[in-house]
């Protein structure tokens, strides 16, 4: 079969690593995504962005339900290692199924309920997770986690918030039994850190705007207590 050959050399380069190696996949969970609504896929790779640069330099990063672990790579790229974990093996087959360099990291089903993640880590984050775990559930929860932090470790946390829980999809409402409004996500922290960091996200846009019109949070814990 001829070479195929792009019109303009410095494209040429796209066609010779697609022959050489594949064409990328997306992840199962994003690309559900991609089917039902395409603008969701950069909204939630921009929730990825943000923690990349948040922790940038870090040695050992963990990250708490990863999913299919698409978005991940994003934070491998910034920090010297990683490991994602998620409780559903599923996904994380998924996972390891497209694993490549030059971005590799640990992938591995951890269910926090049955304790910490084995080892210490200088960042940890969980993205679209804590609004997943009953109240009831939630200091459990938050003390695994904690158990695997380093005493001067930072841990991002970033949910949907409350308010947003009116334009969710069906689907969504199903899973998000612990949404909270930003005084109350905040109030929670404050339980385990010093010191709290509030953003507010529309779209794929950090700010510090009116935390009511949000439609996504992040907290960032630093100094736990």
């Amino acid at each position: 079969m001829a070479r195929q050959k792009t019109r303009e050399a410095q494209y040429q380069a796209c066609v010779d690593e697609a022959e050489k190696l594949g064409v990328e996949r997306l992840g199962m969970q994003q690309s559900q995504s991609w089917r039902d609504d395409p603008k969701h896929l950069v909204f939630n790779l921009s929730r990825y962005k943000f923690v990349a640069k948040m922790l940038s330099g870090s040695n050992h990063v963990l990250e708490i339900g990863c999913g299919d672990a698409f978005g991940s790579r994003i934070v491998r790229q910034e920090v010297c290692h990683l490991t994602a974990t998620d409780f559903d093996k599923v996904f994380i087959e998924d996972a390891k199924s497209r694993m490549r360099g030059p971005w590799m990291f640990t992938v591995m089903a951890h269910d926090l309920s049955q304790g910490p993640v084995p080892g210490t880590f200088d960042g940890i984050y969980a993205l679209d997770v804590l609004e997943h775990v009953r109240q009831k559930d939630e200091k459990h929860f938050m003390e695994a986690i904690l158990a695997s932090l380093d005493q001067h470790g930072v841990l991002i946390i970033g949910m949907p918030s409350l308010e947003s829980q009116l334009y969710a999809s069906e689907r969504s409402k199903v899973g998000h039994i612990n949404c909270k409004s930003m005084p109350d996500f905040k109030s929670m922290m404050q339980l385990y850190f010093h010191n709290v960091f509030m953003f507010s996200m529309n779209d794929e846009v950090v700010h510090t705007g009116f935390h009511k019109m949000a439609n996504y949070l992040f907290a960032i814990g630093c100094s736990k207590r």
